[in-house]
C-alpha cells in the first residue's frame, strides 16, 4: 500500500547540520547569545545552564575564540540552545520595549505553563524544554495567544460579516 503524500510536508535539508554550516554559525552565534545575556543581565551560571552546562573553562574559551573572530564548532546542542534564545529575545523585541521584556522574564507567573514561575527559571532550568516551552509560548504571543491585548488592539472593532468579501476563483 503506498504512503499518502504529504505535498506541503518539509523535511529539515540535513546538510544544514554538517559540520561547515555549524563552524560558519558557531561564532557569531556565541556573539550574539553574550550580547543577550548581558542585556538580560544573566549570571555565568544562568548562562551555563543555558548552554547546556559546559565548564567555566569551555565556556569563556567560546567567548574569546569568538571575539577574536577566529573559528570554532559547536555541538549541535548548544547551537539549538542559542537558536531558542535567539527566538526569545526577538518575541521579546516584538511584544515589549527592552526594559518590559526583561521584567516579564524575571516576573512570576500564573500562566499554567509556568507554575507560578518567571520564564526566566524555566529558561536557566538546564534542559532545552525550559528554553523550548518559553519560546513557544512568546511565539504564540506574537501571533496574539496567551497575552492581553496591547493599545493598538484594545479599540479594535471586530469585522462584521458585511465587510468579509470571498471571491472565487473565476472572480
Amino acid at each position: 500500500m503506498a504512503k499518502p503524500s504529504t505535498p506541503h510536508a518539509q523535511v529539515l535539508d540535513p546538510s544544514r547540520f554538517a559540520p561547515g554550516n555549524r563552524r560558519r554559525l558557531s561564532a557569531p552565534a556565541i556573539r550574539t547569545f553574550v550580547a543577550i545575556a548581558d542585556l538580560w543581565q544573566l549570571t555565568t551560571r544562568e548562562r551555563l545552564l543555558i548552554l547546556g552546562l559546559p565548564s567555566r573553562s569551555t565556556y569563556y574559551r567560546w567567548v574569546k575564540t569568538a571575539r577574536e573572530q577566529k573559528e570554532m564548532m559547536l555541538t549541535l546542542d548548544v547551537l539549538l540552545r542559542i537558536s531558542a534564545i535567539l527566538g526569545i529575545h526577538r518575541a521579546l523585541e516584538t511584544l515589549f520595549n527592552e526594559r518590559e521584556g526583561i521584567a516579564w522574564l524575571r516576573q512570576q507567573h500564573a500562566s499554567t505553563v509556568f507554575a507560578g514561575r518567571a520564564p526566566l527559571v524555566w529558561i536557566v532550568s538546564g534542559p532545552q524544554d525550559g528554553l523550548i516551552t518559553v519560546r513557544r509560548y512568546l511565539d504564540a504571543a506574537c501571533v496574539g495567544m496567551h497575552m492581553p491585548p496591547n493599545d493598538v488592539d484594545e479599540d479594535f472593532t471586530p469585522y462584521t460579516d458585511d465587510e468579509i468579501v470571498f471571491l472565487s476563483a473565476t472572480s
